[in-house]
């Protein structure tokens, strides 16, 4: 039941201000307009800053496995493998492939995941989760940046070329390459006995932070400014796909194959990251990516609703699962 009850308290919130976006859209506060250029500026600042900061926060490199870093990613890049396929099957509308395809691999691991791991396996278990973060959170959104310019809603054929450079270009992804290198300047300020810090520049690190703290609360209202209960009966075909493949398929794939052919190598804080990888909602992130790279927003934002609504039992059992299996 604790495990059921902090998976509720977890995507309460996120549901709560979908919610308080939807209202504020119907009494006028929040207009369709608001929205979409509420998601650009998540996208091309206060994500960033987010993400910066995450990277930048990790202090013990030395804890690093790296199996369980290889299986993780590993395991991601297979549910890409499987949702090509299943994306070009399921629509055949274009831009909806792409929002079906980032649904599939990448989770809520920042907003949900991190504090999920905490919960089943105290400080180790944030430990592992927080050193995967920097290696996961780059991937998702390499591969989602692939699965948008494949499926765009202009039509263009994407080159080789087109994508790497948004690749290069996702403010997302630069924002952790920054954040790389400065935790690498201070890793070498500590090696050379240099007390200088980020931290020590007050007024910018607390700007970064302001910028960090508006990310999610944003980016929720403003789905819920854009979402529309309407939609739903004319992309039930899409949401249906895209919740089975987020909310059993993932879980199942990146839990249970660890489970199944890795027991022995795993410890249950590693099970306990692979749960917050693998078991969450799609991540919030993807809207405002969707938005901006020509995919189709609407199905995107249905993806975050849906996917986090389930996300409580898919969160509960996994964790009741392990807990009965002796891994926690």
């Amino acid at each position: 039941m604790s495990s059921f009850l902090f998976a509720v308290n977890a995507v309460a919130p996120i549901i709560g201000l979908v919610a308080l976006g939807y209202v504020l859209k119907r009494i006028g506060l929040m207009k369709a307009d608001f929205a979409k250029a509420a998601n650009k500026l998540v996208f091309r600042v206060f994500l960033p800053a987010t993400l910066f900061l995450n990277v930048y926060k990790i202090t013990d490199f030395g804890a690093v496995d790296l199996r369980y870093i290889i299986y993780a990613l590993a395991m991601t890049f297979a549910l890409f493998l499987i949702a090509l396929p299943v994306a070009v099957l399921t629509t055949k509308t274009p831009d909806r492939r792409g929002p079906l395809m980032q649904v599939t691999f990448r989770s809520n691991y920042a907003l949900v995941g991190l504090p999920l791991a905490q919960s089943l396996f105290g400080e180790a278990g944030i430990l592992f989760a927080s050193l995967l973060s920097a290696a996961a959170i780059p991937l998702f959104n390499i591969l989602a940046v692939i699965s948008l310019s494949l499926f765009r809603r202009d039509g263009k054929k994407p080159s080789v070329k087109s994508i790497l450079l948004g690749i290069v270009k996702n403010p997302l992804i630069l924002s952790i390459g920054a954040g790389l290198v400065t935790l690498l300047i201070r890793s070498l300020f500590v090696k050379t006995g240099i007390a200088f810090r980020l931290t020590d520049i007050y007024p910018v690190y607390r700007v970064l932070e302001y910028l960090s703290n508006l990310a999610t609360p944003l980016a929720l209202l403003a789905l819920g400014a854009q979402f529309e209960f309407s939609a739903v009966k004319e992309l039930r075909r899409e949401i249906i796909a895209g919740v089975l493949m987020r909310n059993i398929l993932a879980p199942i794939l990146g839990i249970g194959c660890a489970f199944l052919f890795f027991r022995n190598q795993f410890s249950g804080a590693h099970f306990a990251t692979f749960v917050a990888l693998f078991a969450t909602p799609v991540a919030v992130s993807s809207l405002p990516m969707a938005q901006e790279m020509g995919g189709d927003a609407e199905l995107a934002g249905q993806y975050v609703v849906w996917t986090t609504l389930i996300s409580a039992l898919t969160i509960f059992v996994a964790s009741m699962l392990l807990k009965s299996a002796g891994v926690f």
